[in-house]
């Protein structure tokens, strides 16, 4: 099968590779929709020392079952396999689990790629209605959902009437802002500071703002920080009201930025969190299939043969869409 290979620091090649197996559990998906995370960038430059070359990034993936008993069935996949087994999955917070593993992420090669094997336990049907770029979608946009429901789960007021600020205009940020709204959050700025992603955001109904050039001071009860550079926890520090929340998404850099002295003396509620559950997930699929997250029209399609391309562009700020899905 052709697939597309990170084999060094800012270099994807599109080869011929191994097909997989699926083993005893597992179901072979024919992919025919994959999206680029910020944590593929990440890898890509160099960044990620978890996400060694040469390997198959992508894990934003969605498709239909080639044989086996879920044969010809459309589905998107749960990247994060966990064992089931441990206390943090008995109660629900598989995303935990010790011995959690995510496709793009050795052992497991990612979904880059015209096939992929994933346990039959990760994956959700999707119905005929939903386009298969849609359903890719899914992911990203649980990311966004497990921030939201803990951000609301930690706010010391009614959250309907909370007003947020989401840092960040791609997928993760866009996408916690549909899920704020879907969950009765009305009142949601977005801050970014590509201009070309500004369009984006405003025709999903939301307000933008360059965080560089407004003042977002002490204005706002829950902050999600899809991002996560120093400059943009600095931003949540000093955006977030005494006795309010910031739940943290971003990875893109590992130090500095809180206001850990503001935080102690307002009370500030600082959550860290982590992909989703599978029950977020799930519930996830259901929002967008039941249209509650919006049309989901604003990914970018690229065939997955021009993925690199895709990737230069992105890096350089020159790609306006919030998502680009590459199609094997």
């Amino acid at each position: 099968m052709k697939a597309l290979v990170y084999t060094g620091v800012k270099t994807l090649e599109y080869l011929s590779v191994d097909e997989p197996v699926a083993a005893d559990g597992s179901a072979l998906i024919e992919v025919e929709a994959v999206g680029i995370c910020g944590s593929d960038m990440h890898a890509w430059a160099g960044h990620d020392e978890r996400r060694p070359a040469p390997l198959i990034l992508g894990h934003e993936a969605a498709g239909t079952v080639r044989g086996g008993a879920l044969d010809g069935q459309r589905v998107t996949v749960n990247p994060l396999v966990s064992c089931g087994r441990c206390e943090w999955c008995e109660r629900g917070q598989d995303n935990l689990c010790p011995s959690r593993q995510i496709i793009s992420m050795p052992p497991r090669e990612g979904a880059f790629a015209e096939q992929l094997a994933m346990p039959a336990s990760n994956l959700v049907e999707v119905p005929d209605h939903v386009p298969i770029e849609q359903a890719a979608m899914a992911e990203p946009l649980a990311c966004g959902w497990h921030a939201v429901d803990r951000a609301i789960r930690g706010l010391q007021q009614e959250h309907a009437s909370a007003r947020a600020l989401v840092l960040g205009g791609g997928a993760i940020g866009l996408g916690a802002a549909l899920c704020l709204r879907a969950r009765g959050v009305t009142d949601v700025v977005v801050a970014e500071t590509n201009p070309l992603r500004h369009a984006a955001v405003e025709a999903e109904g939301f307000a933008v703002v360059d965080p560089r050039e407004a003042d977002l001071t002490n204005g706002f009860q829950i902050v999600i920080d899809g991002v996560g550079y120093a400059a943009t926890r600095e931003t949540a520090s000093a955006a977030v009201r005494p006795g309010g929340v910031i739940a943290h998404i971003g990875l893109g850099q590992a130090t500095d930025g809180l206001d850990i002295r503001r935080m102690t003396l307002q009370e500030i509620t600082f959550i860290g969190t982590y992909t989703y559950s599978s029950q977020d997930f799930k519930d996830t699929c259901q929002a967008i299939f039941a249209g509650e997250l919006g049309p989901l029209t604003w990914p970018e399609q690229r065939a997955l043969a021009d993925g690199g391309a895709a990737f230069d562009e992105i890096a350089a700020g020159t790609v306006a869409a919030p998502k680009v899905v590459l199609r094997p």
